[in-house]
C-alpha cells in the first residue's frame, strides 16, 4: 500500500497539487507553515490555459461564482493615455481557445481550491508544520519539521514559495535574485471609481522605467491595481526597500511622485485606492533543464521550481498547469507508483514551457519600462501588428498533454 505523499506548502501550488494528485487517488498530507490556511496579494491574471485547468477539474461554476471575465486587455501610453493596442477577450478568447480569460481575487482561488481539496480528496493538511529539512532515501522521504515532528512519505512536492526550502535542500543553489523591481498592489471597489474607469477590461499603463495593471476582479465588484517601477527610481527619491521584506506599507505621495505627470485617468485610479502594500520582485534564470523540476522522489511545483516576473500574468497559471501535469502522470491502477519515474516524466513534460514563460516574462519587463528608441520600436510595432502582437496562442492554447506510457 502506497504511504502519502507530502506536500510543502498550503497556498495555490500546493492546494492544486493535493487536488490533482487527490482527484488521482493520491493520499497526500499538505504541510502549510502558517497557524491559518490564506493568501496574501491581490488579483491574479488566468489565462484560457489556466481556465482550462481549472474545469477540468470541474471548478467551472466555482470560477464563474467569485471571477471576472474582462472584455479585452487595452495598453495605453502612461503620459499621454493614448491606446497602444488591444487584445479582444471575452466571447473572442471563448470563440479562439475555448475557455474565457477570467480575473480573480488571489484569495477567492485560493479559497476555491481549498474547498475543493477538502470536499473531494481524502488529503490531511496540517497547519503550523515549517519544514527543517528533509532526506530522500530509494523507498521515501524523511521530512523533519522544527517542532521536532519527523514525517515519512513515499515522495514530496515542494510548493513552497520564492524562498522554497525544499528546493535548497534539493539543489543546493542560491536564493532568488531581485529583479530590481518594485511592486504596489492595491485592491478598490468598483463604486469608489469614477464611472469612466469601472470599465470591465484589463487595462496596461507603460510608462518610462514603469507600468500599472488594472482589471476587476470578485465578478466586477472590486478592482485590483498593480504599479511596477524600477527599484533604482524609487531609492533615488524615497530610499531602499528592503528586498526580502515580503510585506511593506506605502502611500499615495509616493506613488505620486513615482509617476509624475501621469494621464488623468491613471491618477484618478490610483488616488481611489484606499491602502497601498509594496512587494520587491524576485525571479531566477529560466530553466536550465529538467533537473531543476525534480530528482528522484523529491519534485518542485510553481515558483518554488520557477519563480518568474509578473509580465506575461502567468505565475499562478504555471503552477497550475504544473500540478495538473502531475496528477495526469499518474497511474492509479499501478501499486506502489513509481514516484521517480512520474517525477522524471513531470519534470521532462514541464521544464522548457516553464522556461519559455519565465524568459518572455523578462523581456516583457524591458518591452512595458521602455525608453527611447527603444520605446518608439515598441508603440510603433502595437500600431502595425495589433492584435498579433499581444496574443500568445502557444501559450494560451495549453497546457500540453502527456502523452500515453509506452
Amino acid at each position: 500500500m502506497n504511504r502519502r505523499v507530502l506536500v510543502a506548502g498550503g497556498g495555490i501550488g500546493g492546494l492544486a497539487c493535493a487536488l490533482s494528485l487527490g482527484r488521482a487517488g493520491v493520499p497526500v498530507t499538505v504541510l502549510e507553515q502558517a497557524e491559518s490556511f490564506g493568501e496574501v496579494g491581490a488579483g491574479v491574471q488566468l489565462g484560457p490555459n489556466a481556465v482550462r485547468v481549472l474545469s477540468q477539474w470541474g471548478l467551472t461554476d466555482a470560477l464563474q461564482s467569485c471571477a471576472a471575465f474582462p472584455d479585452a486587455l487595452r495598453v495605453r501610453d502612461a503620459g499621454g493615455g493614448g491606446l497602444l493596442g488591444q487584445l479582444r477577450l471575452g466571447p473572442v478568447a471563448l470563440a479562439r481557445y475555448g475557455q474565457p480569460y477570467a480575473t480573480v481575487h488571489r484569495a477567492d482561488l485560493h479559497a476555491m481550491l481549498l474547498g475543493a481539496v477538502r470536499a473531494r480528496t481524502p488529503a490531511e493538511l496540517v497547519l503550523g508544520a515549517r519544514l527543517q529539512g528533509m532526506a530522500p532515501s530509494a523507498s521515501g522521504v524523511s521530512v523533519a519539521l522544527e517542532d521536532g515532528q519527523a514525517l515519512m512519505g513515499d515522495a514530496l512536492v515542494g510548493c513552497d514559495g520564492v524562498w522554497s526550502r525544499v528546493r535548497a535542500a534539493l539543489l543546493g543553489d542560491a536564493p532568488a535574485a531581485p529583479t530590481g523591481h518594485l511592486a504596489y498592489r492595491g485592491l478598490v471597489p468598483t463604486r469608489d471609481l469614477p464611472v469612466g474607469l469601472r470599465t470591465p477590461v484589463v487595462t496596461a499603463w507603460l510608462g518610462p522605467r514603469l507600468h500599472v495593471v488594472h482589471y476587476p476582479v470578485r465578478r466586477g465588484e472590486a478592482f485590483n491595481v498593480v504599479v511596477v517601477v524600477q527599484a533604482a527610481m524609487r531609492e533615488a527619491a524615497l530610499g531602499p526597500v528592503d528586498p526580502r521584506g515580503w510585506y511593506h506599507e506605502a502611500g499615495h505621495a509616493e506613488l505620486r511622485a513615482l509617476l509624475g505627470a501621469a494621464h488623468a485617468d491613471l491618477l484618478g485610479m490610483i488616488e481611489a485606492v484606499p491602502q497601498w502594500s509594496l512587494w520587491a520582485l524576485h525571479d531566477r534564470a529560466p530553466m536550465a533543464g529538467p533537473g531543476e523540476h525534480a530528482s528522484g522522489r523529491v519534485a518542485l511545483l510553481g515558483d518554488a521550481a520557477h519563480p518568474m516576473q509578473p509580465y506575461l500574468a502567468q505565475g499562478a497559471a504555471m503552477a497550475l498547469e504544473d500540478a495538473w501535469t502531475l496528477g495526469k502522470l499518474v497511474d492509479r491502477h499501478q501499486h506502489p507508483i513509481d514516484w521517480p519515474g512520474v517525477f522524471e516524466r513531470y519534470a521532462a513534460l514541464r521544464w522548457r514551457r516553464n522556461a519559455r514563460v519565465q524568459a518572455q516574462s523578462r523581456r516583457n519587463g524591458s518591452v512595458f519600462h521602455a525608453t527611447g528608441l527603444v520605446r518608439w520600436g515598441r508603440n510603433s510595432a502595437m500600431a502595425l501588428l495589433r492584435e498579433r502582437l499581444l496574443d500568445n496562442p502557444w501559450l494560451y492554447g495549453g497546457p500540453p498533454k502527456p502523452e500515453p506510457q509506452p
